[in-house]
């Protein structure tokens, strides 16, 4: 079974938490579902732009391969709660347009505008490993 170490990014706070904290998939989850997102939007709006670092996230990484997901809340238009979701793992590239080849390296993809139960869902294919679903997510945005 995979573990995970996280870090939270809070709204009024220049530098990031990172908890030491080793977590199994269903922490993980856990701590997502029961985080009080809509607590911390309030938070947001309730300082001055200037004093506003960051919109609250939580950032999971695997332990034992790197791979990493976050989810980042906001609003949508109508005041609904959104995230955008970012997943840094390895892929091949192409090295000087494949003139050398392909190589493994850390690639950080973003989706914007996605609802809580979708992102808690590639949240639990993530510590799934169900990685192929989660790429299909950013393929189709």
């Amino acid at each position: 079974m995979k573990t995970y170490t996280y870090s939270i990014c809070h709204p009024d706070k220049k530098e990031i938490e990172y908890k030491k904290e080793i977590l199994s998939p269903k922490n993980v989850l856990e701590i997502a579902k029961n985080y009080p997102w809509m607590e911390r939007l309030k938070f947001v709006e309730s300082l001055g732009k200037e004093s506003v670092y960051y919109n609250p996230s939580l950032d999971f990484t695997c332990i034992q391969d790197g791979r990493s997901f976050c989810l980042t809340s906001d609003y949508n238009k109508e005041e609904v709660l959104e995230f955008s979701l970012w997943y840094n793992r390895p892929k091949n590239v192409k090295i000087l347009f494949g003139l050398l080849g392909r190589r493994e390296k850390m690639v950080l993809d973003e989706v914007w505008s996605i609802d809580f139960q979708t992102s808690l869902q590639h949240l639990q294919y993530f510590v799934d490993e169900e990685y192929e679903k989660i790429e299909s997510l950013f393929m189709s945005s």
